[in-house]
């Protein structure tokens, strides 16, 4: 393991979470986010800690495969389904998970967001499923959370909140973002009629070009 990516993605990590209370993406002490260090170990957010008073040593280091940590805070509660998703998604390096209002709103419902802005289905991939309703913490979540993920980058988790990854964590927390956006305008259009769906080719066409093309090289 390298102390060097360690420390980085302790200070990538203590800063989005400051980045995601102050977007008022969560409240109180919910919600948490990891890193990727590499194939072994993540970093993620403790348990029950003000986001306000973190600093980057709070951020706790733990082993993926044995949910050991270290350090002198418990890690999130939250910690296997964030283990559980870095070892399925080995392309992934961030993690960000909320209790947004709208976002909450749809997975209360259990009701999934068709693919119906441009920004969601460029990042997310898609249509956001709602992982099923499980044990908060639990191997169980882990597994639900993981399927809904699948060729996905975001998903709902039925009357819990939303999760979203990336290739960093940047790029997570964007996608939290445009996935409480989604949620909001899918429950604001119901008043005028419902939405009207991306089709599937333009969304393989948005998702690839955001994957491939997207920004400066």
């Amino acid at each position: 393991m390298n102390r060097d990516k360690v420390t980085v993605a302790q200070i990538e990590v203590c800063e989005t979470a400051k980045k995601m209370y102050h977007s008022g993406l969560v409240a109180g002490t919910w919600g948490n986010i990891s890193a990727r260090v590499d194939d072994e170990y993540m970093v993620i957010t403790p348990s029950g800690m003000d986001y306000d008073r973190l600093c980057p040593e709070d951020m706790v280091l733990v082993n993926m495969n044995t949910l050991e940590y270290e350090g002198r805070l418990k890690p999130s509660v939250e910690t296997p389904i964030h283990a559980a998703i870095f070892k399925d998604r080995p392309e992934m390096n961030g993690i960000v998970h909320t209790h947004s209002n709208y976002a909450l709103v749809m997975a209360t419902a259990r009701k999934p967001i068709p693919p119906i802005c441009d920004d969601q289905v460029q990042i997310l991939g898609g249509d956001v499923r709602v992982a099923d309703y499980t044990m908060p913490g639990s191997q169980e979540m882990a597994k639900t959370v993981v399927e809904a993920l699948k060729d996905r980058t975001g998903a709902l988790i039925a009357n819990h909140g939303e999760i979203t990854i990336g290739r960093n964590l940047s790029e997570a927390l964007t996608g939290s973002q445009v996935l409480e956006k989604a949620a909001m305008v899918y429950i604001n259009v119901q008043s005028i009629g419902g939405p009207v769906q991306i089709s599937d080719e333009d969304i393989a066409f948005f998702h690839d070009f955001f994957l491939h093309k997207y920004g400066q090289k």
